[in-house]
């Protein structure tokens, strides 16, 4: 029983380093010497043949494990033309679920976001470097849906500054600019644009604290 699990436990080990092989040399893209996009625990992709995973100075991780024993599935799909361009190294935990749309472009600078997160990218989301963004974090740069007669800025994009800090369970919109080093607080929904060092709460988020910093 012991030699079985072992020959089970190898054959999930090969057929795990298979993906990864197999999607950095099947997925176009730029990328340095050294820098690889790793697959952790239980991994979907879908990428069509002229999206890109560009990387500069690193890594891209997808599904990457908070404990080595988590069950999470992570999921990433790439549509026609997209992009998703990688400054440093990026980590996004277990039970990520990323969709960029045909010519959508996600730029990633470095940092990490917690497990459960949800990212639809139908034209261009930014996030910058040396971020940390917690559990269950929803990025969405479009309605997805217009109402009629208002179908104007349906899509806008979304930009993420360096150094910012979010907390579990935000929701952020379409439009949203969120300036270096300023905090989310847990379960904010931000529809408007967040200066600059601030701590923002609430919903619809708004500023309750200008000059902040965090560690």
């Amino acid at each position: 029983m012991i030699l079985k699990v072992r020959k089970i436990y190898a054959a999930n080990i090969h057929l795990f380093k298979i993906k990864i092989l197999w999607i950095n040399l099947r997925t176009k893209g730029i990328r340095s010497d050294m820098s690889r996009i790793l697959l952790f625990g239980n991994c979907s992709f879908s990428i069509h043949k002229t999206a890109k995973i560009n990387l500069n100075n690193g890594h891209l991780a997808l599904n990457r494990y908070v404990t080595k024993k988590d069950p999470f599935v992570g999921n990433i799909e790439m549509y026609e033309n997209s992009e998703i361009n990688v400054q440093n190294t990026f980590f996004f935990h277990s039970g990520c679920d990323i969709m960029v749309f045909k010519n959508a472009k996600l730029h990633l600078g470095s940092g990490y976001i917690n497990r459960y997160c949800k990212i639809r990218c139908y034209s261009g989301i930014t996030i910058g470097q040396g971020v940390a963004i917690s559990d269950n974090v929803t990025i969405w740069d479009s309605d997805a849906h217009a109402i009629v007669g208002n179908e104007a800025g349906m899509t806008q994009p979304v930009i993420i500054g360096n150094r910012v800090w979010i907390g579990a369970n935000v929701t952020i919109l379409k439009g949203v600019t969120i300036g270096e080093g300023t905090i989310i607080a847990a379960g904010a929904v931000v529809t408007k644009s967040i200066p600059a060092h601030c701590l923002a709460a609430g919903v619809p988020a708004k500023v309750i604290r200008e000059k902040v910093e965090w560690k």
